[in-house]
């Protein structure tokens, strides 16, 4: 896809400009929100939601955090969505709780809120979401483990990199998820940390990028330098992983899984650095949401999630060249073509 995004700084923001046909009044103008502007999953969300404005005559401008976990950026973003009479706002929220009352601000102003990939906390502080089933994204590269383990999950010496200290739900979502299908009890569902299983060696958060990645790696080897499994937040998270245990002689001794699916994190499963991925299609999130920003400001109408879920689930599929017996999967050539970034 030809990539028409042009940025500028905007204080603590990346600032999209904005898209129309000059053909077509800009009648109706969209905002998204995501977390950073250089993770390849919010690259591809971007560009997403910037062709399918420009299909349907959306106004749109694009804001991002200089990090995952810029919350006040996000916050800033929506005061000036509001200001600029925003009929939808788009967020992958950073703060899942705390942003929830600045889109209360915007839903009061009339402006339609969807959240992308992560729920609100509450789900329902959104007019809808439009996300990938991360609890069964987490629950398959749990249920791969497990089964690729065999009997030596029973003794498996697990850690987990984390997104960010405020455990956004997508993070919990994931992290509940692989615990799950590994066959350990998560405890508190809403909550990361307060599991007692004896093979949890501990959490530390990466802040979904490749140096904090390496650094919650170091940090979880010296708690325990027999550790063999990780379940990582993302792809990007999982290479700093690699990186750190390969350091140190033992990148051919841990498992390695994660939730994303880009190219990037495809091949690095066909190189054997990720044992398996879930991957997730964040450009169809974007578009999905432009249309229904669309359809609202024409007929008022909000959008319906999946029928049996409190969301629209825009899919998931498991990605490995090491299938496992009841844990159904792609290869990474699949993988590979329906892979984003």
């Amino acid at each position: 896809m030809k990539k028409t995004v042009l940025s500028t700084a905007f204080g603590a923001l990346a600032l999209g400009v904005a898209f129309a046909s000059p053909l077509q009044a800009a009648d109706v103008s969209a905002c998204l929100i995501t977390k950073t502007d250089t993770n390849p999953f919010f690259v591809k969300m971007k560009e997403g939601a910037t062709a399918k404005a420009q299909e349907l005559g959306v106004t749109l401008k694009a804001y991002a955090g200089k990090v995952d976990g810029d919350h006040d950026s996000q916050v800033a973003a929506i005061e000036s969505c509001i200001a600029d009479g925003a009929k939808g706002i788009l967020i992958a929220a950073s703060d899942t709780k705390a942003i929830v009352d600045q889109v209360k601000k915007a839903q009061d102003a009339g402006v339609l809120v969807i959240a992308l990939d992560t729920p609100l906390d509450p789900a329902t502080a959104a007019d809808a979401t439009f996300a990938t089933d991360n609890l069964l994204a987490g629950k398959l590269i749990g249920q791969w483990a497990a089964a690729t383990m065999g009997e030596g999950a029973k003794t498996a010496k697990i850690g987990f990199l984390d997104l960010t200290p405020s455990q956004p739900t997508v993070d919990v979502l994931r992290d509940q998820g692989f615990m799950i299908g590994f066959g350990i009890d998560p405890k508190d569902p809403n909550k990361i940390g307060d599991e007692d299983d004896p093979r949890i060696v501990g959490h530390d958060v990466t802040n979904g990028n490749e140096e904090g990645g390496r650094t919650a790696m170091e940090n979880l080897l010296q708690k325990d330098p027999d550790i063999n499994v990780i379940h990582t937040i993302n792809e990007p998270a999982a290479v700093g992983a690699y990186q750190a245990l390969k350091a140190v002689g033992k990148e051919k001794d841990v498992l390695i899984v994660s939730v994303d699916g880009g190219c990037p994190g495809v091949k690095s499963v066909a190189e054997g650095v990720i044992g398996a991925t879930s991957q997730q299609y964040p450009l169809m999130m974007a578009a999905l949401g432009i249309e229904a920003i669309k359809k609202f400001a024409e007929t008022g109408e909000k959008p319906k999630p999946t029928e049996g879920k409190d969301f629209f689930d825009t899919g998931v599929a498991l990605v490995t060249d090491k299938p496992a017996a009841g844990v159904e999967s792609i290869d990474t050539k699949v993988g590979t073509e329906k892979c984003w970034g």
